[in-house]
């Protein structure tokens, strides 16, 4: 049998359309992660603003992701998959230049909205999944992982230093020209494939969705994702303003901040990151890490003098960035074999819903109230979220494999899933026999990959 690590690396062109591929993802995500830093600073400087109104600029992205990704999936799978992604990437570029050109905050929030009307992620995993072979799609998926990650570091850079020079329109502009050039990028460098594969490990299944909406311990993750969204939409309503009220700090040089805040909080992740490796089970991470959330914001409330705004800021950092790595793993494992793309497109939903609620809820509070009640709302948040983690299940070592079936002696789909489900430490199988696929869950306790050849 063929194991999704069988093979020493990707072709030339695999690594060529991943590469890509993950370029358009880190363009889309910059289209969020940028204006974070930026326009909590901007109500006195785009007219009609409010809190509240701006609060809604920055959430009516994640709204019109969630609600649309999913049914771009599904579209994509009927007329192709460049297609929905050059419309929604020229969709993204009408939405940022609207929002760059906007004379008050109403024109501002219809170019958010129609930026976030581009709503390629999944569409982008399943042409992933169509351009790369199986037995390199962890590779390729940890690409998208990587252009994910880097887009939050390097907005927090770009945002502050784009609109110290040009303003907050500078940004939108910037990431409507970038559109532009993820569009060259589809257009040259991504091959059309000539088969859309069914990537169970990417894809939406309608048959599997009311397995995922029942699990009651993916809907712990799925409350987990929503929540940690809405605080860091939340957070940075009220981290820019925090780092002016210090009076020693310049906001041209918030840039320099937030590169020094992510640098040491990376550093703190370390000996955390190592520890979860050695661990396995990741409770005990999942709730020390919703705990250095709840420490950063209540430093934050209690004081707010220019070391505890710093430290504070840094311990959310080491929570969020470090949660974003546990949670989508823990949503990996508590999926059954095969499941893993639809329960994750449910757990994409929340997380934009929760950049939605976060920024309603931050300009809400900051047009009625002030930024210290913000933060105490926030502790009410992880306080509640924290006690709803603690029932989450110690979930052992499970791992995943995607097998090709290939090469292997033609037999029946039924004969092939009993001898998978034979094999020491398999839990559980999916075989498509249309793909020549089979997916796995393991207990990596005592599977071994050499059982499988």
């Amino acid at each position: 049998m063929t194991k999704s690590s069988g093979n020493p690396g990707m072709n030339q062109q695999e690594l060529s359309a991943a590469s890509a591929i993950g370029a358009l993802y880190l363009v889309r995500m910059l289209g969020l992660f940028m204006v974070l830093p930026v326009l909590p600073l901007a109500t006195d400087d785009v007219p009609l603003a409010t809190p509240l109104l701006i609060g809604i600029a920055i959430g009516i992205y994640g709204l019109s992701q969630g609600l649309l990704q999913i049914p771009l999936g599904f579209l994509s799978d009927r007329y192709g998959r460049k297609p929905v992604i050059a419309a929604g990437l020229m969709i993204f570029v009408i939405g940022s230049f609207v929002a760059g050109s906007a004379q008050d905050v109403y024109q501002l929030i219809i170019g958010r909205f129609l930026q976030g009307c581009g709503a390629i992620a999944s569409t982008l995993l399943a042409l992933m999944a169509d351009v790369t072979r199986v037995d390199q799609r962890s590779k390729s998926m940890a690409i998208i992982g990587i252009a994910i990650a880097g887009s939050f570091g390097l907005a927090l850079i770009l945002g502050p230093l784009v609109a110290a020079n040009f303003g907050v329109a500078g940004i939108f502009n910037l990431t409507g020209v970038l559109g532009i050039l993820g569009l060259l990028l589809l257009m040259t460098r991504v091959p059309s494939p000539t088969v859309m594969a069914n990537n169970l490990d990417s894809a939406l299944q309608t048959g599997l969705l009311k397995t995922a909406l029942g699990n009651p311990n993916l809907w712990r993750l799925n409350i987990s994702i929503l929540i940690l969204h809405l605080l860091l939409v939340s957070g940075f309503s009220v981290f820019p303003l925090l780092l002016e009220a210090t009076g020693e700090i310049a906001e041209n040089d918030h840039y320099l901040y937030y590169l020094g805040l992510l640098v040491l909080s990376f550093v703190g992740m370390l000996p955390i990151m190592t520890l979860s490796d050695r661990l396995p089970d990741a409770r005990p991470i999942l709730l020390s890490m919703i705990a250095t959330c709840f420490l950063g914001f209540l430093l934050l409330s209690q004081n707010q003098g220019y070391l505890a705004v710093l430290a504070g800021i840094a311990l959310f950092f080491i929570g969020f960035n470090l949660l974003e790595v546990v949670l989508p793993a823990q949503v990996s494992k508590l999926s059954g074999a095969g499941a893993r793309g639809t329960s994750m497109g449910v757990y994409t939903t929340c997380q934009f819903l929760g950049i939605f609620a976060g920024g309603i809820i931050s300009g809400w509070i900051l047009t009625e109230y002030d930024l210290t009640v913000l933060l105490s709302v926030n502790m009410v948040i992880v306080a509640i979220w924290f006690a709803v983690c603690v029932g989450f299940p110690r979930l052992g070592d499970i791992g995943s494999r995607t097998i090709s079936l290939v090469n292997l002696p033609k037999s029946s789909a039924k004969e092939r899933l009993e001898a998978l489900s034979s094999v020491v430490g398999v839990l559980d199988v999916v075989v498509i026999e249309d793909e020549q696929v089979a997916y796995l869950k393991v207990d990596e306790q005592c599977f071994q990959d050499e059982f499988l050849e």
